[in-house]
Protein backbone atom coordinates (compact mmCIF):
# COMPACT_ATOMS: atom_id res chain seq x y z
CA UNK A 1 0.00 0.00 0.00
CA UNK A 2 1.32 3.34 -0.98
CA UNK A 3 0.61 6.14 1.78
CA UNK A 4 1.39 9.84 1.60
CA UNK A 5 4.31 10.89 4.07
CA UNK A 6 5.12 14.45 3.37
CA UNK A 7 4.76 17.00 1.21
CA UNK A 8 8.28 18.80 0.00
CA UNK A 9 8.20 22.93 0.35
CA UNK A 10 10.00 25.74 0.01
CA UNK A 11 13.96 25.05 -0.58
CA UNK A 12 16.33 26.08 2.69
CA UNK A 13 19.82 27.63 1.67
CA UNK A 14 21.97 27.27 -1.71
CA UNK A 15 23.17 23.60 -0.84
CA UNK A 16 19.60 21.35 -2.24
CA UNK A 17 17.96 21.10 1.24
CA UNK A 18 14.02 21.41 1.41
CA UNK A 19 11.73 22.32 3.91
CA UNK A 20 8.79 19.33 4.45
CA UNK A 21 5.09 19.17 5.73
CA UNK A 22 5.64 15.81 7.93
CA UNK A 23 2.51 13.73 7.41
CA UNK A 24 3.80 10.75 9.17
CA UNK A 25 3.74 10.01 13.04
CA UNK A 26 6.80 7.98 12.27
CA UNK A 27 9.50 10.31 10.61
CA UNK A 28 12.57 8.54 11.84
CA UNK A 29 10.93 5.81 10.06
CA UNK A 30 9.40 6.81 6.81
CA UNK A 31 12.15 9.62 6.21
CA UNK A 32 15.51 8.50 7.49
CA UNK A 33 18.50 8.52 5.64
CA UNK A 34 18.53 5.99 2.50
CA UNK A 35 14.41 6.02 2.20
CA UNK A 36 13.85 5.52 -1.25
CA UNK A 37 10.07 7.37 -1.81
CA UNK A 38 7.69 7.44 -4.55
CA UNK A 39 6.67 10.93 -5.73
CA UNK A 40 3.14 12.82 -6.91
CA UNK A 41 3.88 13.72 -10.12
CA UNK A 42 5.51 10.64 -10.52
CA UNK A 43 8.12 11.92 -13.38
CA UNK A 44 9.65 13.78 -10.39
CA UNK A 45 10.59 10.87 -8.43
CA UNK A 46 11.54 8.01 -7.14
CA UNK A 47 13.76 10.25 -4.69
CA UNK A 48 16.12 9.07 -2.12
CA UNK A 49 16.80 10.83 1.24
CA UNK A 50 20.47 11.52 1.96
CA UNK A 51 20.07 13.63 4.92
CA UNK A 52 17.78 14.91 7.23
CA UNK A 53 17.82 17.25 9.73
CA UNK A 54 15.74 19.73 12.28
CA UNK A 55 15.86 23.26 12.16
CA UNK A 56 13.92 25.51 13.76
CA UNK A 57 10.77 23.08 14.17
CA UNK A 58 11.13 22.22 10.61
CA UNK A 59 12.30 19.03 8.96
CA UNK A 60 15.11 19.48 6.35
CA UNK A 61 15.24 16.54 3.75
CA UNK A 62 18.39 16.52 0.97
CA UNK A 63 17.46 14.11 -1.68
CA UNK A 64 20.44 12.25 -3.80
CA UNK A 65 21.35 14.26 -7.01
CA UNK A 66 19.75 18.09 -5.68
CA UNK A 67 22.76 20.02 -5.12
CA UNK A 68 21.85 23.49 -5.63
CA UNK A 69 18.63 25.60 -4.52
CA UNK A 70 17.33 25.61 -8.13
CA UNK A 71 16.98 22.01 -7.85
CA UNK A 72 15.54 22.01 -4.74
CA UNK A 73 12.80 25.09 -5.54
CA UNK A 74 11.78 22.23 -8.34
CA UNK A 75 10.59 19.71 -6.02
CA UNK A 76 8.06 22.24 -4.30
CA UNK A 77 5.08 20.79 -3.23
CA UNK A 78 5.84 17.39 -4.20
CA UNK A 79 4.34 14.91 -2.41
CA UNK A 80 6.22 12.20 -0.85
CA UNK A 81 5.25 8.49 -1.13
CA UNK A 82 5.84 5.60 1.00
CA UNK A 83 5.34 1.57 0.70
CA UNK A 84 3.63 0.40 3.55
CA UNK A 85 2.62 -3.20 4.44
CA UNK A 86 -1.26 -3.33 5.04
CA UNK A 87 -0.98 -5.49 7.94
CA UNK A 88 2.09 -3.32 9.94
CA UNK A 89 0.27 -1.02 12.97
CA UNK A 90 2.46 1.76 14.76
CA UNK A 91 3.78 0.37 17.42
CA UNK A 92 2.28 3.23 19.97
CA UNK A 93 -1.33 1.37 20.04
CA UNK A 94 -3.03 5.03 20.52
CA UNK A 95 -1.74 6.04 16.89
CA UNK A 96 -3.79 5.15 13.29
CA UNK A 97 -2.55 5.32 10.13
CA UNK A 98 -4.99 6.79 8.35
CA UNK A 99 -5.76 3.84 5.97
CA UNK A 100 -7.08 2.04 9.60
CA UNK A 101 -9.52 4.82 9.95
CA UNK A 102 -10.91 5.34 6.90
CA UNK A 103 -14.74 4.49 6.34
CA UNK A 104 -15.44 3.69 10.48
CA UNK A 105 -18.80 4.63 11.41
CA UNK A 106 -18.88 7.23 13.86
CA UNK A 107 -21.39 7.26 16.34
CA UNK A 108 -22.23 8.56 19.72
CA UNK A 109 -21.32 6.82 23.17
CA UNK A 110 -25.23 5.80 23.43
CA UNK A 111 -25.00 4.00 19.59
CA UNK A 112 -26.48 7.09 17.96
CA UNK A 113 -24.93 7.09 14.18
CA UNK A 114 -23.50 10.33 13.08
CA UNK A 115 -21.91 8.97 9.75
CA UNK A 116 -18.67 7.58 7.81
CA UNK A 117 -14.80 8.84 7.79
CA UNK A 118 -14.32 9.50 4.12
CA UNK A 119 -11.08 12.04 4.61
CA UNK A 120 -9.13 12.75 7.23
CA UNK A 121 -6.83 16.38 7.26
CA UNK A 122 -4.04 17.13 8.49
CA UNK A 123 -3.31 20.57 10.02
CA UNK A 124 -0.34 21.92 12.02
CA UNK A 125 -2.73 21.83 15.26
CA UNK A 126 -4.40 18.46 15.16
CA UNK A 127 -5.88 16.10 12.88
CA UNK A 128 -9.37 16.28 11.47
CA UNK A 129 -12.23 13.76 10.08
CA UNK A 130 -14.18 14.70 7.80
CA UNK A 131 -17.59 12.94 8.59
CA UNK A 132 -20.29 12.01 5.68
CA UNK A 133 -23.85 12.27 7.40
CA UNK A 134 -26.60 9.89 5.97
CA UNK A 135 -28.52 13.03 4.34
CA UNK A 136 -25.02 13.66 2.26
CA UNK A 137 -23.44 16.68 4.07
CA UNK A 138 -20.24 16.59 6.06
CA UNK A 139 -18.83 17.52 9.69
CA UNK A 140 -15.68 17.95 10.45
CA UNK A 141 -14.50 16.83 14.17
CA UNK A 142 -11.30 16.93 15.76
CA UNK A 143 -9.41 13.97 15.99
CA UNK A 144 -8.38 14.62 19.70
CA UNK A 145 -8.95 11.74 22.93
CA UNK A 146 -11.51 14.68 24.42
CA UNK A 147 -13.56 14.09 21.59
CA UNK A 148 -13.19 10.92 19.96
CA UNK A 149 -13.24 9.07 23.19
CA UNK A 150 -12.24 5.24 21.36
CA UNK A 151 -11.62 3.74 18.17
CA UNK A 152 -12.42 0.14 17.77
CA UNK A 153 -11.14 -1.36 14.66
CA UNK A 154 -13.10 -4.73 15.56
CA UNK A 155 -16.20 -3.11 15.11
CA UNK A 156 -15.20 -0.45 12.91
CA UNK A 157 -16.11 2.21 14.61
CA UNK A 158 -15.39 5.68 16.22
CA UNK A 159 -16.97 6.73 19.68
CA UNK A 160 -17.40 10.55 19.87
CA UNK A 161 -18.47 12.71 22.72
CA UNK A 162 -19.06 16.22 20.75
CA UNK A 163 -19.27 18.94 22.52
CA UNK A 164 -22.76 21.72 22.26
CA UNK A 165 -22.53 22.79 18.50
CA UNK A 166 -19.96 20.53 16.96
CA UNK A 167 -22.99 18.09 15.32
CA UNK A 168 -25.63 20.22 15.40
CA UNK A 169 -24.88 24.41 15.38
CA UNK A 170 -28.33 25.08 16.34
CA UNK A 171 -26.95 23.85 19.83
CA UNK A 172 -24.15 25.93 19.82
CA UNK A 173 -26.55 29.17 19.53
CA UNK A 174 -29.02 27.68 22.16
CA UNK A 175 -26.42 26.75 24.99
CA UNK A 176 -24.80 30.73 23.98
CA UNK A 177 -28.04 32.58 24.80
CA UNK A 178 -28.47 30.37 27.99
CA UNK A 179 -24.99 31.09 29.19
CA UNK A 180 -25.63 34.89 28.53
CA UNK A 181 -28.98 34.90 30.07
CA UNK A 182 -27.48 33.12 33.55
CA UNK A 183 -25.21 35.97 33.78
CA UNK A 184 -26.93 38.67 33.16
CA UNK A 185 -29.54 37.51 36.05
CA UNK A 186 -26.93 36.83 38.44
CA UNK A 187 -25.03 40.06 37.59
CA UNK A 188 -21.73 38.17 36.76
CA UNK A 189 -19.40 38.14 33.66
CA UNK A 190 -17.86 34.90 33.17
CA UNK A 191 -15.99 33.00 36.00
CA UNK A 192 -12.22 33.00 36.01
CA UNK A 193 -12.01 30.15 37.85
CA UNK A 194 -12.29 27.65 35.19
CA UNK A 195 -9.32 25.64 33.70
CA UNK A 196 -8.91 26.60 29.76
CA UNK A 197 -9.04 23.89 27.11
CA UNK A 198 -6.59 20.83 28.18
CA UNK A 199 -3.11 20.15 26.94
CA UNK A 200 -2.61 16.85 27.58
CA UNK A 201 -2.17 14.12 25.16
CA UNK A 202 -5.06 13.94 22.27
CA UNK A 203 -5.48 10.94 20.25
CA UNK A 204 -2.91 10.68 17.45
CA UNK A 205 -3.78 9.21 13.86
CA UNK A 206 -1.53 8.00 12.05
CA UNK A 207 -0.42 10.61 9.74
CA UNK A 208 0.50 8.08 6.56
CA UNK A 209 -2.52 9.52 4.32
Amino acid sequence: MQLVVARIGRAHGIKGEVTVEVRTDEPELRLGPGAVLATEPASTGPLTIETGRVHSGRLLLRFEGVRDRTGAEALRNTLLIADVDPAELPEDPEEFYDHQLMDLDVVLADGTEIGRITEITHLPSQDLFIVERPDGTEVMIPFVEEIVTEIDLEEQRAVITPPPGLIDESQAIVVSTRDEEAAAESGSGPSESGSGPSDEGSAESGKDV
